[in-house]
């Protein structure tokens, strides 16, 4: 039954998607960087953009995709903090849903995987991987891909930021919402990367 009302709200939504120009990036943090300057890969799923076996989407293990980034050419000294942002602009919604909020990663830190995102420390929204988790639209820590049912490909936006200021701790421990993070950044981007996985789930 659920696939039946999946699948009939994907015929309805289905020029719902690609809420591209509502992306994290697109923000006004961003406006003086409007291209990519850092060059992110997956260790396990390959270059962007890469297709996610169903082991990375919630049909399966729903793993976190192992991101490796390499810092750009003249900013690496300045770099003072990473950001991570994941997102699906092709959910039949008017902005993209944030499956995952990451800050406060250490400037040294330029790689993370799933064990980097097990909870350390719940009530400061602390990570393993040393740095603080946000909130998503289901409250945890990554939300695994799950497009609606014959809603076409959809496309995850791993979106790595660097930044030229820490965010203060207080702030990053009160598990904070994409939206005050866009704020926050402000003045404080030196550079920006992208990494896109996608899948797709079918009524068989």
């Amino acid at each position: 039954m659920t696939a039946i009302l999946e699948v009939t709200a994907a015929y309805f939504l289905k020029n719902q998607k690609g809420r591209d120009a509502k992306s994290f990036y697109m923000t006004p943090a961003f406006a003086d960087f409007k291209e990519p300057t850092i060059e992110i890969m997956s260790l396990d799923c390959g270059a962007s953009p890469a297709t996610l076996a169903v082991d990375y989407t919630a049909d399966g293990s729903g793993k976190f995709p192992i991101l490796e980034w390499k810092e750009p050419e003249g900013i690496a000294a300045s770099v003072k903090e990473w950001l991570l942002v994941a997102e699906d602009p092709d959910a039949p919604l008017p902005t993209p849903i944030c499956h995952g909020l990451y800050a406060g990663i250490a400037p040294e830190k330029t790689q993370i995987g799933p064990e980097d995102l097990e909870i350390q420390d719940q009530s400061q929204s602390l990570l393993k991987g040393g740095f603080h988790y946000g909130k998503n639209m289901r409250g945890r820590v990554y939300i695994p891909p799950r497009p609606l049912m014959n809603h076409g490909v959809h496309r995850y936006f791993f979106q790595v930021v660097a930044l030229s200021e820490p965010l203060d701790k207080k702030f990053l421990k009160s598990s904070v919402t994409r939206e005050q993070i866009a704020d926050a950044i402000k003045g404080k981007v030196l550079g920006w990367g992208m990494w896109v996985g996608s899948c797709e789930r079918k009524w068989k």
